[in-house]
């Protein structure tokens, strides 16, 4: 896991641009504390970061190039199939010199070409420079596990890990999509390839980008639709379970491949239990697990759930306590991390608790898209039965939401959402508090709300989410938007960005091929039906994780921002939100914005989320360019 950066003039016109390239890196030493390089020749320059973790020996330092004149890579990431494709290509009569990955890929692209980078499984996202075909290749892994951020101005192509690096390369145009912004307003995030920056975007998933001899091309490489199959899993439930639960031992073995120490987050919970029991399945040694408690859990301490499960698999456990945090500089830096305004509160905890494991372990394991593949929210639950939401008698929904209070709004929101007949629709609603009655666009100036009504349109992701999976069921087509949208977008993005702003890898097993290959083609009845979540990954744990985390409650980590801006951060949130400067920038109306607070403040309306993503939007504004 390491940050790299790069500059290629598709003209070959500009000079070495090794200068430059050494700027950009050192915007992510974060990213890679241990070693740094540049590579540099007329018209190219790669640079790295590097956070060494396979082969610690200056085997695997990069830039890496095969052979003098061969390819050349800048790699971030793991390929976990590397030691398969190793013993393949020394039975090819390849050579090789350390026993790092990032050899094995320069091997696999000399020996296979393109066809051989389809073959890796991992995360990954990589440059490749090859000179004999005057060929850039830029490629991230199927899930978007890893960032990858590009430029274009003119001939000249920027890339890099972070969107600070390309920045630092000079001229790029930092003026704010309307369409990135639109959607940020709804969710907190933007989707797809955009971000806040018109002339930034992202890498997509399962992607690649192929600059060769003057014509450049980003295609995908890979594709979700390649796993769904037609009539889904061919076998019986219990068989499926079977075969879940050993695909995580399978993923969970190779992703504990490292020469340095790997541990989990355990916070107790399905995902990161299941991990731990597969880890120490196919593991002599004990697993190091780690729990965190924070002075600001709101009541929700899942230590106990945690001691129970780190103690019944016989864990190496270790409790961390994160107090007294400052929450003003923690959100700064945290913008700092993100390079964008980004809502998703759950960065918090997860960067404390980088922060206080710095220095001390590199890897970790964590549950991030165990929901995802195995369907662990509501909403998938409420969605198998969109049938009866539907026959709800909307009439009746104004005299809930008047006589029930927050949980009559609640309802509210949700029977809209659920009862739409649009599947986009239907997905987005679900996807955010925000309701199409009073739509976040409300606390903008009228110039703006008009100038986005007619330029942007914020359902547009589900939009084509909902033509690309039009033949799936409700719960499998909120299911495969959300790996394709909300998995890349916000949960991957937050994890990335808050434990490398301290050099430390997560790896995620539940994203693993193996897993995710199995999981995306069993049919949804199996992984949730009626009010029941996770059916099959409960079923295959079973007898391996204790019944009472298995069959308890889902919990998570509730982070009381809404709260906090009641209280600690409300004169700071308001002071920020109201500063005339942000308010000119992007159009909000203050009059609107002074409304949302005393409403929320005063218990009037629940303007949280809403109110959270202005204030995340106005320190952007303050701290990036």
């Amino acid at each position: 896991m390491c940050g790299f950066a790069g500059i290629y003039d598709i003209s070959k016109q500009s000079g070495v641009l090794g200068e430059y390239v050494c700027r950009m890196t050192a915007m992510i030493a974060h990213r890679g504390p241990d070693a740094e390089g540049v590579y540099s020749r007329n018209g190219i320059a790669l640079g790295h970061r590097r956070l060494s973790i396979l082969d610690l020996s200056p085997s695997g330092v990069q830039p890496m190039t095969l052979g003098e004149n061969g390819p050349t890579i800048v790699f971030n990431g793991e390929v976990y199939n590397f030691t398969e494709l190793r013993q393949e290509l020394k039975s090819l009569g390849r050579a090789f010199k350390g026993h790092s990955d990032t050899e094995v890929m320069l091997h696999a692209y000399a020996e296979w070409g393109l066809s051989g980078l389809r073959r890796f499984e991992g995360i990954f996202a990589f440059a490749l420079w090859d000179p004999s075909q005057e060929r850039l290749i830029l490629m991230r892994d199927r899930f978007g596990v890893k960032p990858l951020f590009v430029s274009r101005n003119g001939s000249r192509l920027v890339f890099g890990s972070e969107i600070k690096v390309l920045f630092a390369s000079g001229d790029i145009d930092n003026s704010i999509d309307d369409q990135a912004l639109a959607e940020y307003l709804w969710y907190g995030n933007a989707y797809e390839d955009r971000t806040i920056y018109r002339g930034v975007n992202s890498l997509l998933p399962g992607h690649w980008l192929v600059a060769e001899k003057g014509k450049l091309t980003i295609e995908p490489w890979w594709q979700l639709e390649e796993w769904i199959q037609p009539h889904g899993f061919a076998s019986n439930e219990e068989e499926a379970a079977i075969a879940v639960r050993d695909a995580l031992d399978v993923a969970v073995k190779r992703q504990l491949v490292a020469d340095v120490p790997v541990g989990l987050f355990l916070s107790g919970g399905i995902d990161s239990s299941s991990i731990a029991a597969a880890a120490m399945h196919v593991q002599n040694k004990p697993l190091a697990s780690y729990s965190v408690c924070f002075d600001f859990d709101g009541g929700i301490n899942e230590l106990p759930k945690a001691r129970r499960v780190a103690k019944d698999l016989a864990l190496d456990h270790h409790e961390i306590q994160v107090s007294g945090v400052d929450l003003e500089e923690v959100l700064l830096a945290l913008v700092r991390s993100h390079d964008e305004p980004f809502a998703d509160a759950a960065n918090i905890p997860l960067y404390l608790l980088a922060r206080q494991l710095r220095g001390s372990i590199k890897v970790v394991l964590q549950g991030d898209g165990g929901d995802e593949m195995f369907a662990g929210y509501r909403r998938y639950a409420m969605l198998r039965n969109v049938a009866y939401w539907r026959m709800w008698p909307k009439r009746l929904t104004p005299l809930v939401s008047a006589g029930f209070g927050s949980i009559g709004r609640r309802f509210e929101r949700m029977a809209d959402a659920v009862g739409a007949e649009d599947p986009a629709m239907r997905m987005a609603l679900l996807l955010t508090t925000e309701t199409l009655q009073d739509p976040p666009s409300a606390l903008l100036n009228r110039d703006v709300q008009s100038h986005l009504a007619s330029n942007t349109d914020p359902f547009l992701s589900y939009r084509h989410c909902a033509a690309r999976f039009s033949d799936a069921d409700p719960v499998q087509q909120m299911l495969l938007t959300d790996i394709s949208l909300q998995l890349p977008s916000q949960f991957l993005a937050k994890v990335d960005r808050s434990t490398m702003a301290y050099g430390l890898e997560a790896r995620v097993p539940f994203l693993d091929e193996t897993v995710a290959r199995l999981a995306v083609s069993l049919p949804a009845k199996w992984k949730a039906n009626g009010s029941q979540k996770k059916i099959i990954l409960r079923n295959a744990m079973r007898g391996r994780v204790p019944d009472n985390i298995l069959d308890g409650p889902k919990t998570g980590f509730g982070v009381p921002y809404k709260r906090w801006l009641k209280t600690s951060l409300y004169d700071f949130a308001r002071e920020t939100v109201l500063d005339p400067i942000f308010l000119a920038r992007l159009g909000f109306d203050r009059a609107k914005l002074e409304m949302a607070f005393s409403e929320h403040y005063r218990g009037i309306r629940d303007r949280g989320f809403t109110l959270w993503k202005v204030l995340q939007l106005a320190l952007w504004s303050i701290e990036c360019p």
